[in-house]
């Protein structure tokens, strides 16, 4: 089975560790898990690595955040890959900082890279697994929040919030989107 792992972010030194680029800190801490380098390719980097029977496309679009649906597109149709095979790697300011949400089909809840995904692919139904980054901002100030980097608290917990990353993303391409949600939603 071939599956696309997507990581959403922002390419440039500016957004690296922005919560906005979650989505990269995620897919770049599971490629280092399994030796997988990126290389630059059409629309995204891409890096490939193979789980057990499982073989692993993860895409780091190139498109920035708005424009992210042109490469999933791209990348699924090119690799054949089915739309049930896709995971989306996505930050999400509805839930606390550190929550894991892994879902099968839903809104883009105002996302501009799940927005462009839903448009590009014509459906929300598609997997994604969304990483609370919290909503402490003002009203007004969501995109410098968004766009700024986490705290240093933050920082301290994320390497743990990405090795539990790395199982749910292990599991949904070995054990299914249900049997996933199951076992790491409930945390």
């Amino acid at each position: 089975m071939k599956y696309l792992i997507a990581g959403l972010g922002n390419i440039g030194d500016e957004y690296q560790n922005t919560r906005h680029n979650i989505g990269f800190r995620i897919i770049d801490n599971f490629a280092q898990q399994h030796n997988a380098e990126f290389t630059d390719k059409r629309y995204g980097f891409i890096a490939r690595c193979r789980i057990k029977n499982a073989e692993l496309l993860l895409l780091k679009p190139s498109t920035y955040m708005n424009l992210s649906g042109t490469a999933v597109r791209y990348w699924l149709l090119k690799e054949n890959i089915d739309i049930q095979n896709l995971l989306v790697l996505v930050d999400d300011i509805a839930l606390p900082f550190g929550t894991l949400r892994l879902r099968g089909k839903g809104s883009e809840g105002g996302h501009n890279g799940l927005r462009s995904i839903q448009d590009c692919l014509m459906t929300q139904q598609y997997s994604r697994l969304r990483f609370g980054i919290g909503a402490d901002f003002v009203h007004g100030a969501q995109i410098s929040y968004v766009l700024g980097n986490l705290t240093d608290e933050e920082e301290q917990k994320l390497p743990d919030l990405l090795n539990t990353c790395n199982d749910i993303i292990a599991s949904f391409c070995l054990q299914g989107l249900d049997r996933t949600m199951n076992l790491y939603n409930k945390k």
